[in-house]
């Protein structure tokens, strides 16, 4: 169910804007369950990927986002606000040393409630399009409440919303939807312990290189936060990230 504000942002206030402007598409909706807890898993091109999958997905999908968007001050902090709170965004406290955690028992309580869960597990934009390592967080959901995830690759949102900008460009957006993950069944099959964080990681990494593949991007085995810093230090691409 959409509360009023998210359809009315989706339906008249910037979906026919954007569906003009970056004329976005998307392929394999139906793997989207109609109804219950599913968590949606994106790779992370650009901020407006979290406009432009709500805009073409027929549920609503609840996002993480850092507290510091429900807490601000005069007219821009309380516009903000207000927006976030109205399209069902969840604050995350970033500074509380355990964001993980908050971050993962938000996640349950969305999915127990029947809820669509979205989350980009590479924690980050990715620095130059290629999909990066998951953080586990998208496992530990899904295991703890056996919800399928279902991988979604955006493509081109990046051209049209560019790592800066503020304006989207008008760039075509694509988005690829691959067929629920069971993780119970994916433990199940591989005949390993789902408690262990074995399987987390592997169960984190298959979800990773579905994306690559649906969004046709190489997948690099580091966390992108990592390349991030190297790059803002100066230091240039890790060894074991340079692109080809």
């Amino acid at each position: 169910m959409q509360n009023k504000w998210y359809w009315t942002f989706k339906n008249i206030l910037f979906g026919p804007l954007l569906r003009v402007y970056n004329r976005p598409s998307i392929t394999g909706l139906d793997n989207i369950p109609a109804s219950g807890g599913v968590i949606l898993a994106s790779n992370h091109q650009a901020v407006m990927d979290s406009f432009y999958l709500p805009l073409l997905c027929p549920r609503q999908i609840q996002f993480p986002a850092k507290q510091e968007y429900f807490i601000g001050e005069g007219f821009v902090g309380k516009l903000q606000k207000w927006f976030f709170t109205s399209v069902g965004q969840i604050p995350i406290d970033r500074s509380s040393g355990d964001t993980a955690q908050a971050a993962m028992e938000a996640g349950k309580k969305v999915v127990e409630n029947g809820d669509v869960f979205g989350i980009y597990p590479e924690g980050t934009r990715s620095p130059d399009g290629r999909i990066y390592r998951g953080k586990t967080g998208v496992a530990r959901i899904a295991f703890a409440t056996g919800a399928p995830v279902v991988p979604v690759a955006m493509i081109g949102s990046r051209n049209a919303n560019p790592i800066g900008s503020w304006v989207p460009r008008p760039a075509k957006v694509r988005i690829n939807v691959g067929a629920p993950i069971d993780p119970l069944k994916f433990a199940r099959d591989r005949g390993i312990d789902p408690e262990s964080y074995e399987t987390l990681r592997a169960f984190t990494d298959h979800v990773m290189h579905t994306l690559a593949d649906l969004a046709g991007k190489p997948y690099v085995d580091v966390y992108a936060a990592e390349v991030k810093k190297s790059l803002e230090a100066g230091l240039g691409y890790p060894p074991n990230a340079l692109p080809e």
